[in-house]
């Protein structure tokens, strides 16, 4: 035994405790696979002093601890955790465990690798009765499980506790809700822990503004203890799309009513960077800045297929940047992309626009346009095409693919910012080249 510690070479002061929290996940997993068990016994058993923040239950009499995060964040060892030292400190206690079914309850807050059962501690017997659907602990705490499938088998049952885990996928929501929290009165302080990744349906906003909750928002890859290679592969499989927004970053992505763009639409549209091929016709929009102190300048890159589709291929958008920066940004991407025009919004500087440009030595032909008609209505020919399969995305624009979520039919705009400089300048790009195909003029657009 003594020979085992002697081999982590321990500081002055430091315990084995410290030794293994400054440890990557992967030698993490090898060294606690050498431990004597007496020593994964005791580690496991101090689960709060190794967890991370977003595992550890918040302070104050809130009544509803909501943890919204990505996949792997560990929001399920969280719960089990929770409920197992609510458990420890109220013997006798009533808790409700809801799921989105019966076999995910049974398969993951019961049985699961960070389930009930296998975060009690070496001298804990918590004891599963299949056919009451009843976990027993050693204190005389129990825990029934209950399925959202089957809402009304919560009328009734009174609670001290409860922990619903994937909210966002209960088929009856509302009522389950309803009707666990109508039974939250036993105790001096009933509390309701809710673990998910989220979606935007309408409970999970309906839950968000509950006065005094308590809310931890989490990514995947904040999570040390996981395996670094699993979160690279990830962010580079998924990173940025509607999928690994939602399941990796843990964010409430919702449709704005009456968009033209919805997160959906944007998704299928979607292909590899790779799979484009050499286009036919590269045109760069621009939408400039009022001022460098505020909005960015919108530069996206554009092209027609040789299929005949239309491809965004870059965001080179640019943030406070003075005139000539802006306008040198513009000059790298039309030489990246070997682009034949710059298409560019002159509203705000008029001929400006084309003398910056001139300034950056493009040498290429520069279009002013001018906006005759608003953003929105400017870009509804634009989001048509889209949706009959015209164009495409090569790759992930999470910023101008937000923007363009937020335009309304009518004329509104209710995305990020105060202006969607980037789906702007998107707009500009996709018309010019929809103009040259169909040899005609562009809805809402005027030459000067």
């Amino acid at each position: 035994m003594a020979r085992w510690i002697d081999q982590l070479k321990l500081g002055e002061g430091e315990t084995i405790l410290d030794r293994i929290l400054s440890l990557s996940p992967e030698e993490r997993a090898r060294l606690i696979g050498e431990m004597p068990r007496k020593y994964v016994q005791e580690l496991e058993e101090r689960w709060y002093t190794w967890a991370h923040d977003g595992q550890r239950e918040p302070p104050g009499d809130w009544p509803v601890w909501l943890i919204r995060a990505g996949r792997g964040f560990g929001k399920t060892r969280a719960g089990s955790e929770w409920v197992s030292e609510v458990a420890r400190r109220m013997p006798g206690a009533r808790i409700a465990l809801v799921a989105a079914n019966e076999g995910d309850g049974i398969r993951v807050m019961i049985e699961g690798s960070s389930g009930l059962i296998a975060v009690a501690r070496a001298d804990e017997n918590p004891r599963w009765r299949y056919r009451l659907r009843e976990l027993h602990f050693d204190s005389g705490a129990v825990a029934t499980l209950f399925s959202a499938e089957a809402p009304e088998n919560l009328r009734g049952p009174e609670h001290h506790a409860a922990w619903c885990d994937e909210l966002a996928k209960w088929r009856h929501g509302d009522a389950s809700w309803d009707n666990l929290m109508m039974g939250m009165r036993l105790g001096e302080n009933p509390r309701v822990l809710v673990t998910t990744t989220p979606r935007p349906v309408p409970l999970m906003t309906k839950i968000e503004k509950i006065p005094g909750r308590e809310m931890t928002l989490g990514r995947t890859a904040e999570n040390p203890h996981l395996p670094p290679s699993f979160v690279t592969h990830m962010i580079a499989q998924y990173g940025g799309t509607r999928l690994g927004r939602q399941e990796l970053d843990g964010e409430m992505l919702e449709d704005v009513e009456g968009a033209l763009w919805t997160r959906g639409l944007i998704e299928r549209c979607r292909v590899d960077a790779d799979s484009v091929g050499k286009p036919v016709r590269v045109v760069i929009g621009v939408d400039p800045p009022a001022t460098s102190h505020g909005d960015a300048c919108g530069i996206v890159v554009a092209a027609c297929l040789r299929d005949g589709r239309l491809a965004v291929l870059e965001d080179a958008s640019v943030e406070r940047a003075l005139p000539g920066e802006w306008a040198h940004a513009v000059a790298a991407a039309a030489a990246r992309w070997g682009a034949d025009r710059v298409v560019a919004e002159s509203n705000m500087g008029g001929e400006m626009v084309g003398a910056v440009l001139a300034q950056a030595n493009i040498a290429l032909p520069v279009r002013a346009v001018h906006a005759s008609v608003g953003k929105a209505r400017r870009a509804e020919p634009i989001a048509l095409a889209y949706e009959r399969g015209q164009v495409v995305h090569a790759g992930v624009f999470t910023e101008l693919e937000d923007q363009l979520c937020g335009f309304q039919l009518g004329g509104g705009y209710a995305g990020p910012g105060r202006s969607p400089d980037r789906a702007d300048a998107c707009v500009w790009a996709l018309a010019e080249l929809l103009e040259g195909l169909r040899k005609g003029r562009a809805p809402g657009v005027s030459r000067v």
